[in-house]
């Protein structure tokens, strides 16, 4: 029988940790923030803690790009489009990308 070494098991669960990560587990909890900012006299919206891989965030920015008909970017870990798009935005990611209302917060 191999024994594990205790260091390589979850604290919490007790499981090998290897199975799971928490940074995972942690971002998907995370609630999705969308908000607005001023640029260069310009409104941009900028959505943070998406729960999407970086392929899966890519293909999300290309959709938001066609259907809201505007720019936008990928850096940093967080999506910005060009224009206030908050409460579009907030429907097309729990329409179309399975995102809870309760886990979306607008500012």
């Amino acid at each position: 029988m191999v024994a594990f070494d205790e260091r390589l098991r979850d604290p919490v669960t007790g499981l090998p940790l290897e199975l799971f990560s928490w940074e995972e587990v942690e971002k998907e909890l995370r609630p999705v923030r969308i908000r607005t900012e001023r640029r260069r006299g310009r409104d941009v919206t900028i959505i943070e803690n998406l729960p999407f891989s970086k392929e899966t965030m890519k293909s999300f920015l290309k959709e938001m790009k066609r259907i809201l008909a505007c720019g936008g970017t990928y850096k940093d870990g967080y999506v910005l489009l060009q224009g206030d798009h908050r409460y579009k935005v907030a429907k097309l990611l729990n329409e179309k990308w399975g995102i809870p209302e309760e886990q979306i917060e607008i500012e």
